[in-house]
C-alpha cells in the first residue's frame, strides 16, 4: 500500500509556507495534534532536516500507519496516543516545555472514512460506531439508542445545524421502539423516510446527523475547545499555528479564539497601550483561506476547508 497514492494531505504547500519561518532552524519542534496517516508529517519533516516531530493521534490504527511511515526518519519522531486536548499532558511526558510550529486538521480522516466498519460514512453499510478510539468510549449506536428524543434533536440542531432536527430525533425514536438501530444503513433509510421529497433534493438526508453523531460520540467541539488555548501556550515568540477546518461550527470556535489571542487587552480609554497589553499573537492569513480550484479538483476533500493561521509575537504577562 502506497500511502501517498490513497491520501493526499490538504493545503500542503501552503502549510510548510505559513509554519516553515517557524521550523527551519536546529531545534526545532513540531507537533502535528492530528497525526492521522502521518503525510503532513512527512512532508515537514522532508522539508526541514533539523526539525523533530511529536505527532498526536486518537486513532491507534492511524498511529500504526504513521509510525510505519516516519520510521525512517529514526528519534526525529515521537508519537503519542492521545486526544488532541492532551497536548500539555503529551509534551510534558516527552520533557517538552515549548514548540515552534503546530498543525491542527480536524475532522474525520481519510482513514476513518475509507475503513468501512468505523461507520462514519452514510453512503456504506456499517455498524454504527463511528468512535475514532475504537479502544474506548460510546458508539453511535449508543447514542441512538439511549438519547431522549429531545436530547438527539439537540445534538442535531447544535453539531449539524439540521433544520430538520425534531422531525429527524422523532423517526429514530418511533423505529427503535420496534427494532434496534445497529447499523448505518438503517439510520440512513430511517432519515429518508422522514424527509421531504423536496428536502432530499438539496443534499443527502444523513449528512448532517451522522456529522452530528460523530461529534457526539467523541466530544470533538469539546476537545477543540481546551486544545487551542492550550496549544497557543505552547509557542514559543516566533512560533506559528495553523487549523484546518472543515465545518462550521469547527471554524467559527478557532475564529473566536484567534480573535482573542491577537486582541489588545489594554483597558479602554487608555491614551497609549501599555506594554503587557499588547496582543500576544498576529494573524498571518485574512479570515479564513481556502483550497484553489485545482487542489479541490484533485483532492475532493480539501473542498470544504477553511484555513487560519497565528505567529506568537510576545510572551505572556508575567
Amino acid at each position: 500500500m502506497n500511502l501517498r497514492d490513497i491520501h493526499t494531505p490538504v493545503l500542503l504547500e501552503r502549510c510548510l509556507e505559513l509554519l516553515g519561518p517557524a521550523l527551519d532552524a536546529p531545534g526545532a519542534v513540531f507537533v502535528d495534534a492530528t497525526l492521522g496517516m502521518g503525510g503532513h508529517s512527512e512532508a515537514f519533516l522532508e522539508r526541514f532536516p533539523h526539525l523533530h516531530l511529536i505527532g498526536l493521534d486518537r486513532d491507534r490504527d492511524a498511529l500504526r500507519i504513521a509510525e510505519e511511515r516516519l520510521a525512517p526518519f529514526g528519534d526525529r519522531v515521537d508519537l503519542v496516543h492521545t486526544v488532541y486536548d492532551g497536548i500539555d499532558a503529551a509534551l510534558r511526558s516527552l520533557g517538552i516545555d515549548a514548540v515552534h510550529g503546530i498543525l491542527f486538521d480536524l475532522g474525520v480522516s481519510s482513514l476513518q472514512l475509507d475503513e468501512v466498519d468505523r461507520g462514519f460514512a452514510y453512503s456504506r453499510d456499517a455498524p454504527l460506531d463511528m468512535r475514532m478510539d475504537q479502544s474506548t468510549g460510546v458508539t453511535a449506536a449508543d447514542v441512538v439508542a439511549t438519547f431522549s428524543e429531545g436530547q438527539l434533536r439537540r445534538i442535531f440542531e447544535r453539531y449539524g445545524e439540521e433544520k430538520l432536527a425534531g422531525r429527524y430525533a422523532r423517526a429514530i425514536v418511533a423505529a427503535r421502539a420496534d427494532a434496534p438501530i445497529e447499523r448505518s444503513g438503517q439510520l440512513v433509510d430511517i432519515l429518508t423516510r422522514a424527509t421531504p421529497y423536496a428536502a432530499q433534493r438539496t443534499g443527502h438526508p444523513a449528512k448532517r446527523v451522522f456529522q452530528a453523531l460523530r461529534i457526539e460520540v467523541n466530544g470533538e467541539l469539546a476537545a477543540l475547545e481546551a486544545a487551542i488555548p492550550a496549544a497557543l501556550d505552547q509557542l514559543v515568540v516566533g512560533g506559528r499555528m495553523v487549523v484546518l477546518s472543515y465545518q462550521s461550527l469547527e471554524d467559527r470556535l478557532v475564529k473566536r479564539v484567534f480573535a482573542d489571542a491577537v486582541a489588545s487587552t489594554s483597558p479602554r480609554g487608555l491614551p497609549v497601550e501599555l506594554p503587557e497589553h499588547a496582543p500576544r499573537f498576529r494573524l498571518l492569513v485574512r479570515g479564513a483561506e481556502q483550497a484553489d480550484a485545482d487542489e479541490k479538483a484533485h483532492n475532493p476533500r480539501a473542498t470544504p476547508v477553511r484555513l487560519r493561521a497565528v505567529e506568537r509575537v510576545r510572551e505572556a504577562a508575567a
